[in-house]
């Protein structure tokens, strides 16, 4: 065999084999996105390795149980090698560990604005398999925070004064993701219609923004 490629991390290389060695299990139930787990191989390499069923007892050697789509990718991206853990179970096994494989991973959840904290903090989306429309869905989903409480505003009304401690808006480039006031975004709102009045386009405000200086701010809603 010849020598790891650099896909392989050390701790697999003594699991490395002929890729064209393998062959999919014959009755996988799972569809999955080989294209992202291709993009995920190559930036990430091979960080886990398939499963595979020597076949003494169903008749069907070296059958993958547990990684058929990260085989195909890889074959698709031409490597030679992928590292393999063996099991030599009978076809009833064979079937419950290819079933659990895909049924643990459907059973997962997500702290979603934990996954959204992570991914910002990524330089690019690379090898993650999200992209940048993905990630803004993320980003949406935050929890709008909560009204808080004020006491009496000392006009005799009786009632408790209501302030939104934030009144949403954001500015986002790339993946970073900004929350700004309602006052914020009044001003940036009066700065946008300016622009777009007198440009009758929305192109160049990211750099008008940028470049002139405003200091002007919202007149509160009536």
């Amino acid at each position: 065999m010849s020598a790891a490629p650099a896909h392989i991390p050390e701790s697999l290389v003594p699991l490395a084999v002929p890729i064209d060695d393998l062959v999919v299990y014959h009755r996988n139930p799972r569809t999955g996105d080989v294209d992202a787990i291709a993009n995920s191989l190559r930036a990430n390499g091979q960080y886990k390795a398939i499963v595979v069923n020597r076949g003494t007892h169903t008749g069907r050697p070296n059958e993958i149980l547990a990684g058929n789509h990260t085989w195909t990718a890889a074959q698709q991206l031409g490597w030679e090698q992928i590292a393999a853990t063996w099991v030599d179970v009978p076809d009833e096994d064979a079937a419950r560990i290819a079933v659990v494989e895909n049924r643990t991973s459907d059973l997962a959840g997500y702290d979603s604005e934990l996954l959204a904290d992570i991914l910002e903090e990524l330089p690019d989306l690379d090898g993650t398999g999200y992209d940048q429309t993905a990630l803004d869905k993320l980003l949406d989903s935050r929890a709008l925070p909560a009204t808080i409480d004020l006491p009496s505003d000392g006009q005799g009304t009786g009632a408790m004064a209501k302030l939104e401690h934030l009144q949403w808006g954001y500015l986002q480039w790339s993946t970073t993701r900004v929350q700004i006031t309602a006052a914020e975004v009044e001003t940036l709102n009066g700065i946008y219609e300016r622009f777009l009045a007198e440009s009758r386009t929305d192109l160049g405000f990211g750099w008008h923004l940028l470049q002139e200086a405003h200091t002007e701010t919202a007149e509160a809603p009536g």
